[in-house]
């Protein structure tokens, strides 16, 4: 018993790896396996960005999906009116007033009644140039006269 237990310490707990043992490890098989590999992910990643980055559909908050040519009636988001309580009606177009605010309706009474909106449920960017109604809640704003945070739309 005691040949057996000299045998098992005489053997080093760290192996050096010499340069055959490395050149082994990576063969041309394994190089051309990893360069596959790494192929195949990128053409996979393009082409499923290129699926949904090109789809004109979008689905909103209450699971409809609808199109960029969306028709008078049409309502988009949630139909939560106690958190959305406030609405407004007017032209939606791009832009907001020094950063509040991504999206403006146009009212009648020029600038100074324009509402500014920003949204996290509802794909607003659909409906620019459209007759909307807007139920939100008003958000504080440091310029912008009306800041609103929309949560439901209907197109007028």
């Amino acid at each position: 018993m005691e040949k057996g237990a000299q045998q098992t310490q005489s053997q080093p707990l760290i192996h050096d790896f010499n340069k055959e043992t490395l050149k082994s490890a990576f063969t041309t098989k394994v190089i051309g396996a990893l360069v596959l590999v790494v192929v195949v992910g990128i053409v996979s990643g393009y082409m499923f960005a290129g699926k949904s980055g090109s789809s004109s559909n979008t689905t909103s908050t209450s699971g409809g999906i609808f199109n960029s040519s969306v028709s008078k009636g049409t309502v988009i988001g949630s139909d939560d009116t106690k958190t959305f309580k406030d609405t407004a009606e007017g032209v939606l177009k791009e832009g907001g007033i020094e950063g509040e605010g991504a999206f403006h309706l146009e009212r009648s009474g020029g600038i100074s009644q324009n509402v500014y909106l920003t949204s996290s449920s509802v794909d607003l960017s659909k409906l620019v140039n459209k007759k909307i109604k807007v139920w939100g809640q008003t958000q504080k704003a440091q310029y912008a006269g009306w800041l609103m945070d929309v949560g439901r739309v209907e197109v007028l």
